[in-house]
């Protein structure tokens, strides 16, 4: 038994090397039967081209293994291809994204997403919820909160339980289209719902 405390102080002892075979020991070294290649070099480095024009055909690295191996002979594992075709790849390439930046205060935005299967206390089966999700435009920060069903009413409550939730409200709230809060879309004077509305301007918000 180790004493308490001394797990991973001591320095681990090397293996002992131990061979079964009484004549090992007068048995010369035999070379590597593959000269001329770097022990560190890959099973797939001969079916590179083959590897590289499955990849513009959009093939996956599962499909690409079985081929090598049922039409090319290959005796690697499905891990050896796949790190292989990582490193054909290479670190990908971070797509162009437009960053709005917004004062602290300034923007916050809102929106419904599908929520995860909840269990209803009223009838204690399994349903699907909505996912409320306020985002404040400066700092990233959200509410999330979920929900059965949807109204006027339960949009503007939500509203409401996360300002209580971040201690405070925003200059302007961002929304889609959404029925809840906008009963006619438009750029430049879209119709909003009268509840909503009202609760926006009690706090003040811009919408």
């Amino acid at each position: 038994m180790r004493a308490p405390g001394g797990w991973g102080r001591g320095q681990a002892k090397p293996a002992i090397e131990v061979s079964t075979d009484p004549e090992a020991e007068n048995r010369p070294v035999e070379a590597d039967p593959r000269p001329g290649r770097s022990p560190s070099a890959s099973t797939c480095e001969p079916y590179r081209e083959i590897i590289e024009g499955a990849l513009s055909k959009g093939r996956n690295a599962m499909a690409i293994w079985q081929d090598l191996v049922d039409s090319h002979g290959l005796s690697g594992r499905y891990a050896s291809v796949k790190r292989f075709i990582h490193k054909l790849r290479g670190s990908p390439t971070p797509e162009a994204r437009v960053v709005i930046e917004t004062a602290p205060g300034e923007e916050a935005q809102v929106d419904y997403g599908t929520g995860p299967m909840v269990r209803d206390p009223q009838t204690g089966k399994y349903r699907r919820t909505r996912l409320f999700v306020l985002t404040l435009g400066h700092s990233r920060k959200s509410v999330r909160l979920l929900v059965f069903r949807s109204s006027t009413r339960v949009w503007a409550e939500l509203h409401e339980k996360a300002f209580r939730r971040l201690g405070g409200v925003t200059r302007v709230v961002v929304l889609d289209s959404l029925r809840e809060g906008v009963i006619t879309p438009d750029i430049y004077d879209a119709t909003l719902n009268p509840l909503y509305r009202d609760v926006l301007k009690h706090y003040g918000e811009l919408v």
